[in-house]
């Protein structure tokens, strides 16, 4: 799913919410997102998981196009996600209907308070 996709599925769920609404609301999440990360910070939503920026350390490598060449690839920042526990539960089947993700995103947030 694509997020054009993700805002025609959301919209269609939601009633009362237009579909431009729906995508303003992921282009704010999204951009949301990118900025704390720019930021350094991490950002979790209870149930789905954890995003956060982390540094990838200069390392030797071997230019492709030359193999007998090498080269110093330089540090990085990059993007990782850990996926939550509801997440990770409905993936393995343990959670296979709507009200108990409900119910397991509910308790996690719970938790978290």
């Amino acid at each position: 799913m694509n997020k054009a996709g993700l805002i025609e599925n959301i919209s269609a769920k939601v009633t009362g919410v237009s579909k431009k609404q729906v995508e303003d609301v992921v282009e704010t999440l999204v951009n949301t997102i990118i900025e704390e990360l720019v930021a350094g910070k991490k950002v979790n939503l209870v149930g789905f998981g954890s995003f956060e920026a982390r540094k990838r350390h200069a390392r030797g490598g071997i230019n492709p196009q030359k193999p007998t060449e090498r080269i110093t690839i330089p540090e990085v920042s990059v993007a990782k996600f850990k996926t939550g526990k509801t997440l990770k539960d409905a993936l393995k089947g343990k959670l296979n209907t709507k009200e108990k993700i409900e119910e397991a995103v509910a308790e996690e947030m719970a938790q978290e308070m």
